[in-house]
């Protein structure tokens, strides 16, 4: 396993496990869960008028059974009533088998205090079951860490290796920036300046983000190239100000950092075939080092 794959697989968790919502989250958690522990889960699908019984999947060597809930947004009267509903349905359909029961969710920020209260109160009334929550540090750390390489291109698709990125030529750029160009609209902003040499640090960004930066800086001319030789001189200038504009975004909705890169690799074509991902990596990398679509420490010093 090479730090590039791993770096890149990192980013695909965050992002699936921040995008995907309702039963498109069950079927990943499945998935998931599926790969990780083999033979040890069960995914249950829905049957007809049956329904799933009011579980996800289980496992069996702990006999718990698990309940996805990934709404658009997370409210806690809604949510409340969700636990109750697949809590006790488990309990009638599962009497004598379950042990454990646990609700994994997809809100970032953790369960809202109502819902964590609740489900205090579910506990002391329940004391023959343990109930657990999986947040996204759980799922990694239970699942998306046990998989091998062959779980995590099953689960998230095929990730470039480093011989792809040296085999990189301006025909891989070009897709690239042709797609990002959809995206530009004129801005009267101050020009581009390159971001202090500490600016991974300023922004708290992870090893991983750090790598795939790294290993998008050695294909990094190939894209000055191609915006030296375009006939059109402000097309670099222009994307970077769609980059920034998505950034300021994503960093309002009070995004965290490493998710912030995963979203704009995304925007870059990340999730195309290796080549376009490598691509991907080499355009991103060129604008981290020349514009602001991360904070800069001078700048926010000064």
């Amino acid at each position: 396993m090479t730090s590039l794959l791993e770096a890149l697989y990192q980013a695909r968790f965050r992002l699936a496990y921040s995008e995907k919502k309702d039963t498109a989250f069950e079927a990943w958690f499945a998935a998931l869960a599926s790969h990780a522990l083999r033979g040890d889960f069960e995914p249950v699908a829905a049957h007809g008028r049956d329904g799933d019984f009011k579980c996800d999947g289980r496992r069996l060597s702990t006999r718990t059974i698990f309940q996805c809930y990934a709404p658009v947004e997370m409210e806690s009267r809604r949510t409340i009533a969700k636990i109750d509903s697949d809590f006790h349905g488990a309990l009638d359909h599962w009497s004598g088998w379950m042990r454990e029961w646990t609700l994994v969710h997809n809100r970032r920020q953790g369960l809202p205090p109502r819902v964590i209260q609740h489900l205090d109160q579910i506990r002391l009334g329940n004391r023959s079951v343990a109930i657990h929550v999986w947040d996204r540090p759980r799922l990694h750390d239970e699942l998306f860490s046990k998989l091998d390489v062959a779980g995590w291109e099953a689960v998230f698709g095929f990730a470039p290796s480093t011989d792809e990125v040296d085999k990189l030529t301006f025909a891989d750029i070009v897709p690239v920036i042709d797609s990002l160009q959809k995206e530009v609209s004129v801005a009267d902003l101050p020009p581009i300046e390159p971001p202090s040499p500490r600016k991974l640090e300023k922004n708290a960004l992870s090893e991983d983000v750090a790598e795939l930066l790294r290993v998008g800086r050695r294909k990094e001319a190939l894209v000055e190239r191609y915006f030296r030789s375009h006939p059109k001189p402000d097309l670099g200038e222009n994307i970077a100000v769609s980059f920034r504009r998505r950034y300021a975004e994503l960093r309002e909705h009070g995004i965290l950092p490493d998710d912030i890169f995963a979203k704009l690799q995304q925007n870059a074509g990340a999730n195309g075939p290796p080549r376009r991902q490598t691509a991907a990596l080499a355009v991103l990398s060129y604008y981290f080092e020349r514009c602001d679509i991360f904070e800069d420490p001078e700048e926010a010093q000064s």
